[in-house]
């Protein structure tokens, strides 16, 4: 069943070709940070998309970030909504979910949706992240996670690196440690070959395979 909600205001672009959506939440909309709702426009509920929750659990709004897919059926219609247009959304799901443990959090793109809500929800404590991003703008929530996390946060560009980052993909970054915890838990969003290359790094790195958590972007 789909739950009616509006557009809360304007879209805001935060990089080339990416926005943040802001949906006023329905009244007694529960969610848990890392979850992701389906999303889709009103009398067109078949061509659904999910999305990962961008905001935090106490917010009034729920914040979705997407890139725009030029062959894809949503996001060029997404990109034209404006302040009070409808959508449709289902409730939240998913298992995504902070266990308060030690953990390291490995994003790339978009994949970085479910660790802002996270972090906007209070829920970061032991946590390491490490972010990956083609150039400099995509790495989005920077400063947040900058304020939050301070020398655990680790920014892997994979071109165009500045001084402070790691000059490479997530993936190098993995390649290039020596002695990571097992006892740690391991989230891993991100597209589909990153998420496989980096669990895959994990267990050549002794990481048990139970410590590793992932949620697949398409």
């Amino acid at each position: 069943m789909s739950i009616k909600t509006t557009l809360s205001h304007n879209q805001e672009q935060i990089a080339e070709g990416v926005y943040l959506l802001h949906l006023n939440r329905p009244e007694a909309f529960l969610f848990q940070a890392g979850q992701h709702i389906s999303l889709s426009l009103p009398g067109d509920e078949g061509q659904h998309r999910i999305y990962s929750i961008a905001s935090g659990a106490n917010e009034n709004t729920l914040s979705i970030l997407y890139d725009v897919k030029s062959d894809g059926y949503l996001t060029p219609l997404l990109e034209r909504l404006k302040k009070g247009a409808e959508m449709r959304i289902s409730k939240a799901s998913g298992s995504f979910l902070w266990q308060n443990k030690p953990a390291y959090w490995i994003a790339s793109g978009t994949g970085i949706a479910p660790f802002i809500s996270m972090l906007r929800s209070g829920y970061y404590a032991g946590a390491k992240l490490v972010h990956g991003g083609r150039d400099l703008e995509n790495f989005y929530f920077e400063d947040e996670f900058k304020q939050a996390f301070g020398a655990d946060y680790v920014c892997c560009a994979s071109r165009n690196a500045s001084a402070g980052n790691f000059a490479g993909r997530v993936t190098d970054w993995i390649r290039a440690q020596n002695g990571l915890p097992k006892e740690h838990l391991y989230y891993l969003c991100g597209r589909a070959e990153m998420v496989v290359e980096c669990r895959d790094l994990l267990i050549e790195k002794q990481i048990p395979f139970n410590q590793i958590i992932a949620e697949i972007y398409f």
